[in-house]
Parts: C-alpha cells; sequence; structure tokens
C-alpha cells in the first residue's frame, strides 16, 4: 500500500473516535483528483456536491454524539455499470451515454447505508468487455503507476482510482477477471467472491452466469470489510446465496490470528502456459513464503483449466448477445432515426456498440444459432462442467491455489489491440474461476523486472472466502517484511 494514503480501516476508525473529519478526508481525496485525474481519466462522472454533503452530515453527526455506520466517511468509487439513482450509468458506452437509472443497484444502497461517501463512476471498457479499458467510448484510463500503460480491465478505472488515491476503495464487477487482473496491473488488492455472495441486482448484466461484483482496496483487511459491508442475501437476485455468510474482517484484522501452520496451498502442475519468466518467479516467492509460515504446498492437477478460455468466449459472448439485445433503440438506450423500424435497429446498434461489443454480441449469436448451438455452445457448457468437477478434486487435496493473476505486468497502450486473441490471453488464468463459480482474489506480490506490480491469484473453492483470506493476509504480511 502507498504509504501515502488512509486505509479505509484508518479513515472509518479516525471518522469514529474524532481524530479525522470526513470532511478533510474528502477533500484531501479530491485534491489528488484535482491534480491527476485530467491525466489517468478514471472517472466517468464525479459526484462531489453529493458527496461533499454526506462527509458534511456526517460530521455533524460525530459532533452531536449520535451513532456512526461501519464506513461512514470513507471515499468509495462505483464503477460505471452500478445502477446509481438520478445520475448517469452509461457502461462506457455510447448506447447508455445520458441514461440515468431510477433507483440504486443492492450494493450501492448498502453502502449508502454503511455511510460511505460516494465520489463518482469510474470508466471501463464497454458493457464490461475488455482487459485494457481502451474500450470505453470516452476514452482510455491511464495507469497511475505508469501513464504510458494500460490499468487493466474490464474495471480499470475502479484499480486506478484506488491506486491513484482518488478513493480508498472502490467496487468493480468480474465477468472473466475484470477485478482481479486490474487489481494486479495496478498494484491493489481485488476480489471476486463466490458467485451469489453479492447482489447483483442493479448491475448493468453482461453474461448473467459469470457477473460478480468486488472490491478494491489497498489492503487485504479493507478488502473484507467492504466485502461484509456489501454482501449477504438479496430477495431481489434469485441467485444470490441465501445462507448467513461468515464475517470476513475479524479473521484479518489487527488482532486476528493470522497463523497458517497446517493450510495446504496447492500448486496446479498443469497450470495453462504464457505467464512472463517474472510473473513466475513471484509466485514461486509467494508459495516459499506460505511454506515459511506453515503451509504445506501440494501438487494438484486442473486439467480441464487449460480449456477455460475457449469455453468462456463461447458462454460469455452466448449471454451477452442475449442480455444485449435489449439495447435497440425503443426498450433501453439511444436511437438513430432511420426509414423503418429494422433499418432503425440497425443503425442503432451500429452507432451505439463499438467494435469489440459487436464483436462478442456476434461471436454469441452464431454460436447460439440453430445448427451450431450443440457444436459450440453445448460443448462449452460441458467444459464448463469439467472444470468445475476438476476444481473439486483439486480441493479435496488443497485448501486454496496459488497461480498468477495476469501473465505480464501492465502492457503498454496499443500493444494488444491489433489482435483479439492476444489480448483475451490476459484473462488464461483468472476465467476458470468464473466458470466454476468459485472465489478468488489477487494479491499484490512483489514487482516485475520493469518495476511494475505483480499480483498472486489466491484461488479457493465456492463460500470457501474465510480460508481464502488468511492466505492472503499471510501472504501480504510476508510482501511487507
Amino acid at each position: 500500500m502507498n504509504s501515502n494514503y488512509k486505509s479505509l480501516v484508518q479513515i472509518a476508525a479516525g471518522i469514529k473516535d474524532g481524530s479525522l473529519k470526513a470532511v478533510d478526508v474528502l477533500e484531501e481525496h479530491i485534491a489528488r483528483i484535482d491534480a491527476r485525474e485530467s491525466e489517468i481519466h478514471a472517472f466517468n462522472k464525479l459526484t462531489l456536491d453529493d458527496a461533499r454533503a454526506n462527509a458534511a452530515r456526517i460530521d455533524a453527526d460525530a459532533a452531536a454524539g449520535r451513532p456512526l455506520s461501519p464506513l461512514a466517511g470513507v471515499p468509495i468509487a462505483l464503477k460505471d455499470n452500478m445502477c446509481t439513482r438520478g445520475v448517469e450509468t452509461t457502461c462506457s458506452s455510447k448506447m447508455l451515454a445520458n441514461w440515468k437509472p431510477p433507483y440504486d443497484g443492492t450494493v450501492v444502497r448498502k453502502l449508502n447505508e454503511a455511510g460511505a461517501t460516494i465520489v463518482g463512476k469510474t470508466n471501463l471498457d464497454e458493457f464490461a468487455m475488455g482487459s485494457s479499458t481502451e474500450n470505453s467510448a470516452f476514452g482510455p484510463t491511464r495507469n497511475p503507476l505508469d501513464t504510458s500503460r494500460v490499468p487493466g480491465g474490464s474495471s480499470g478505472g475502479s484499480a486506478a482510482a484506488v491506486a491513484a488515491g482518488f478513493a480508498a476503495a472502490s467496487l468493480g464487477s468480474d465477468t472473466g477477471g475484470s477485478i482481479r487482473q486490474p487489481a494486479a496491473l495496478c498494484g491493489v488488492v481485488g476480489v471476486k467472491p463466490t458467485y451469489g455472495y453479492v447482489s447483483r441486482y442493479g448491475l448493468v448484466a453482461f453474461a448473467s452466469s459469470l457477473d460478480q461484483i468486488g472490491p478494491f482496496t489497498h489492503t487485504v483487511e479493507d478488502a473484507a470489510v467492504l466485502l461484509d459491508a456489501i454482501a449477504g442475501h438479496d430477495p431481489m437476485d434469485s441467485t444470490s446465496i441465501p445462507e448467513a455468510l461468515p464475517a470476513l474482517a475479524p479473521l484479518v484484522g489487527a488482532d486476528a490470528d493470522l497463523k497458517i501452520e497446517g493450510l495446504r496451498v496447492g500448486r496446479i502442475t498443469d497450470m495453462p502456459e504464457g505467464a512472463a519468466p517474472d510473473v513466475l518467479e513471484r509466485l514461486e516467492a509467494a508459495f516459499k513464503a506460505l511454506a515459511d509460515r506453515g503451509a504445506e504446498i501440494v501438487d494438484v492437477q486442473v486439467p480441464a483449466m487449460t480449456y477455460g478460455l475457449t469455453a468462456y468466449y463461447l458462454i460469455a459472448p452466448a449471454e451477452a448477445s442475449s442480455n444485449l439485445a435489449r439495447y435497440d433503440g425503443v426498450r433501453y438506450g439511444m436511437r438513430v432515426e432511420a426509414a423503418d423500424t429494422n433499418a432503425m435497429y440497425g443503425a442503432t446498434r451500429a452507432e451505439g456498440f463499438g467494435e469489440e461489443v459487436e464483436r462478442r454480441i456476434m461471436i454469441g449469436t452464431y454460436a447460439l444459432s440453430a445448427g451450431y448451438y450443440d457444436a459450440y455452445y453445448g460443448k462449452a457448457l460441458k467444459v464448463r462442467r469439467l472444470i468445475a468437477d476438476d476444481f473439486a478434486k483439486a480441493y479435496a487435496k488443497a485448501d486454496v491455489l496459488l497461480t498468477p493473476t495476469s501473465p505480464t505486468t501492465a502492457f503498454p497502450f496499443g500493444a494488444k489491440t491489433s489482435d483479439p486473441l492476444t489480448m483475451y490471453l490476459c484473462d488464461v488464468f483468472t476465467i476458470p474461476t468464473n466458470l466454476a463459480g468459485h472465489a478468488a482474489m489477487s494479491v499484490p506480490f512483489g514487482n516485475g523486472a520493469d518495476g511494475l506490480p505483480i499480483g498472486v491469484q489466491i484461488l479457493a473453492p465456492a463460500l470457501g472466502e474465510p480460508v481464502m483470506f488468511r492466505a492472503a493476509a499471510a501472504l501480504e504480511k510476508a510482501v511487507q517484511a
């Protein structure tokens, strides 16, 4: 964590005990936004008037001795695909450039109830389709650590906002790695919870069976606190987990017992290839760090993991093809007038969607079409089942697994845009977890040969967040030692 920035936990505690003022905390973050936002472009929309009003209310409550909510005064940014009542929610697409939802998504409501100060909506790859935030209709986001390089994607704006100190934390969405990969490239913590752990109500859908909301933070403890605040069953989301979820923050807080003796950490011996030597070097250092603290390193196999990328790029585009059919100039989104209805549909979608979104809609429509459904989409679903089965066998031997998060450190702008397949390979280590519906997170663990951060990915089975966070806290402690 950048020592110049206060963590979410530090801010919340300081405002609660009176050593910090919510207004002062907010102005510190706004000063950083004023200094660098024009260079980085983390945000599509800033909501600073509302943020200042919220901070003033919190200080008034504190002065009057009224109880404060858990995240009172903590500046948080939201990925611009989460519905915020009366505030533009664009998905970084021309199609929704001026759309203002009439309601708050569940995570937005929970943050407001927890007292968080929402500072704005962050940039993303259009409709969350991309790995570099170069596909935004409103221009790319730059990596705060090296502005000649990408921040990752699709939640690049959310990762950059935390890395640049514009917000103490942020929320992103992860369909195939869109939280973990930018977290790794920007040197912050990023969590993709178990599918259903966090409500998707109010999240504009990309691929409904894969999408999941999660936090970006400076520390593992911050991520646990923020995930606790937004998690839980929601009757508005039929896929949300109905069982009560354990509190994660006490497991990794200052008073927590972080001993990991006996923890079984899996090394995937048939892991997909493609990681750079410096990334693999840091992965080996992570295994050693956990072993030095008493963990047992065990070899496991996940054979079907190799096919994850192929299956994902049939399943996710197929679901996107269905979900994005509603943006037709009639039900949702902009409209381009034309001679008749069919011409209007075509002109609207051609004008409203960018090239990557169009590419994925076409792939998905083809995969679902008569005569090809069984050959492509049907087979991809079978591979998805195989991946889940192979992970289950691995977790019979190991409590968590470690892999790289991203194959490389942050790459230069334009380095992969000419070849979509090269860009898709950025997600080779993150996608399998989404297909299985399991939990995973990226923790910064040193730098690569170019001096830029490298993230190590910790994988856990469904509802394995408690053990995953313990392992993450141990890795964080090791890198700080």
